[in-house]
């Protein structure tokens, strides 16, 4: 058998993670095409490991083993942690990545703690429980990509975590319908009983009403609230990174828009953006002009256990973010790291098929 070397064994991993993302990741692909390439390859790693992750919790089929695949991803974590991570192309990037952007355990370990939630069937009781369940699975990916582009600030971080909250939560509103007829239930249970609505009966028959729909339009106001907040977070990025990152925000947001133009039922139907409509938001976006510095608003409270592991976890001494290549870049082509949350949340059963 031959002994390749290990920078071919290295291109090969990056290799298998793009195929990774080419095959999952199709709704944002066009505004991660505007991310530099050193960006992309790390991305490309986080995406494929992540995916993984999800993955295995999703397609276990009982309870028992769900938990199961959760304590395995965990000891993959460990691995990835220790330098000899599983044998897998996912695992090995996953492992040099955390090394090379010095990205704290707490990160990974929230993400899979989040899709424990998921296993168990969680609900949540007010907004505050929710936050904690999209800091876990949303606001520790943005925080994570956030690394990889080099902001580290505890400001820039407690941005990329409402970003990344914030497209949680339009998911959740979009997506109401669709949990439902898989018995998951997201909505801030304190504002069901506010509407008059019963969870239990609402998930034996999933209905459109004006009481729901008023449940989605206060999501997705508290959505929008945060987008707002993360906007100002785009001035801490390095310049090459901030067009997909604004792109992906606007992409999302739109999502939320549809939702109300749908009169907030998003049971009958899922709402989605068009193509056409995408590469405007691209526009806009690539047209905008430098975010202005705004980073002073506190972090969202479920959040700061990720801030404070950052900020225990010292940066390593080589990083240049000099050396990112611009968002023109022919190379630069990647699916913005967010769209994971797009995937994690494009499911049809335990059991699913890839998302369209």
């Amino acid at each position: 058998m031959p002994v390749f070397p290990p920078e071919f064994a290295a291109a090969a991993d990056r290799t298998a993670c793009r195929v990774a993302i080419r095959a999952g990741s199709k709704s944002f692909f066009a505004a991660g095409r505007l991310l530099p390439g050193e960006v992309r390859e790390a991305a490309y790693g986080l995406y494929a490991f992540c995916r993984l992750s999800d993955d295995l919790v999703d397609e276990a089929a009982t309870a028992s083993d769900r938990r199961d695949a959760v304590a395995r991803l965990g000891r993959r974590v460990a691995l990835a942690y220790s330098g000899a991570p599983a044998d897998t192309p996912a695992d090995r990037a996953f492992s040099e990545i955390v090394g090379t952007y010095a990205i704290p355990e707490a990160l990974p370990y929230a993400l899979i703690e989040g899709f424990c939630w998921d296993a168990e069937g969680r609900r949540y009781a007010d907004m505050a429980a929710l936050h904690a369940y999209a800091a876990r699975v949303a606001g520790s990916v943005g925080a994570m990509m956030a690394l990889i582009m080099g902001a580290r600030c505890p400001d820039a971080l407690a941005r990329a975590c409402d970003l990344g909250a914030a497209m949680q939560l339009t998911n959740i509103a979009r997506d109401v319908g669709e949990d439902a007829r898989m018995g998951r239930l997201y909505l801030p249970l304190d504002w069901m009983a506010e509407a008059g609505l019963d969870p239990a009966a609402f998930l034996a028959d999933p209905r459109p009403s004006p009481a729901l729909s008023g449940v989605v339009a206060r999501l997705l106001t508290e959505a929008d609230a945060l987008y707002r907040r993360a906007e100002a977070g785009l001035a801490a990025l390095p310049s090459p990174c901030r067009p997909a990152i604004r792109a992906a925000a606007l992409i999302y947001a739109e999502i939320g828009r549809v939702v109300a133009l749908q009169g907030y039922d998003s049971v009958s139907g899922r709402a989605r953006v068009g193509t056409a409509r995408k590469l405007t938001l691209i526009a806009r976006a690539l047209r905008s002009a430098p975010a202005a510095p705004g980073l002073t608003a506190p972090p969202l409270p479920a959040v700061a256990f990720l801030i404070e592991a950052v900020m225990r976890h010292p940066p390593l001494p080589d990083r240049r973010l000099s050396a990112l290549r611009p968002w023109w870049d022919v190379g630069g082509r990647v699916v913005h790291v967010l769209e994971l949350i797009e995937r994690m949340r494009e499911r049809e059963a335990f059991g699913r098929s890839a998302p369209s």
